[in-house]
């Protein structure tokens, strides 16, 4: 993806943004599902993002409204050419950090359980269903809490609907259901549920090329 408006993030911008992640999610209804202890969760979420955001910058495209950095966009082009060995090793480098830091701070090792159960959730696994290469899939779009109600997230997808128009289906997920209307505004529908091992439904949406 690429865009003229947005500001692309830079890897010296990625402590301002783990520190926006960590705002925007601590009462998200994933984690608070994979972490349901306060206190473990506020010690491992600045770690997790930041072992997200280390594997995003070199294998997605992350963007801001601005250089403020009031708002998160992360994409990933299924459409792009792309060096397997790179983008697997990356991958498995960001898992092995991950389940360090989770066994690391939780040595009862029920979170790492957690995380181990909810890996059709974090892995936007149902996305395979769409047998579809042309395809865009946001994987955060995120507003500061403070700036909300400001337009923000109608300025992130509209850059990412601008950019699809009449090539690309876009897809993404949340666990909220009150963010499903807005999604549905910008054009997406329901493609389907997601719910397995725990009680917590994650609704995956689609935006079928125009």
């Amino acid at each position: 993806m690429e865009s003229q408006t947005l500001y692309r993030v830079k890897k010296e911008d990625l402590p301002k943004l783990e520190k926006l992640l960590v705002k925007c999610f601590a009462h998200d209804p994933l984690y608070c599902k994979l972490i349901p202890e306060k206190e473990t969760r506020e010690r491992l979420l600045p770690e997790l993002f930041k072992c997200d955001l280390t594997e995003f910058i070199e294998t997605c495209e992350i963007y801001s409204d601005s250089e403020e950095m009031n708002s998160l966009l992360v994409v990933s082009d299924e459409s792009e050419p792309y060096n397997p060995l790179t983008f697997y090793l990356t991958e498995a480098w960001a898992s092995l950090k991950t389940d360090e830091y989770l066994i690391k701070e939780d040595p009862s090792l029920k979170t790492l359980w957690n995380f181990m159960r909810g890996r059709d959730y974090l892995n936007s696994r149902w996305t395979d269903q769409l047998h579809q290469e042309e395809r865009l899939h946001v994987i955060y779009l995120a507003v500061d809490p403070d700036m909300q109600h400001h337009g923000l997230a109608a300025i992130l997808m509209e850059e990412v609907i601008h950019y699809a128009q009449e090539h690309l289906m876009v897809s993404l997920e949340t666990h909220n259901p009150d963010n499903v209307p807005m999604y549905e505004h910008f054009g997406f529908k329901l493609f389907g549920i997601v719910q397995k091992h725990f009680d917590l439904k994650q609704y995956c949406l689609i935006r079928e090329i125009q």
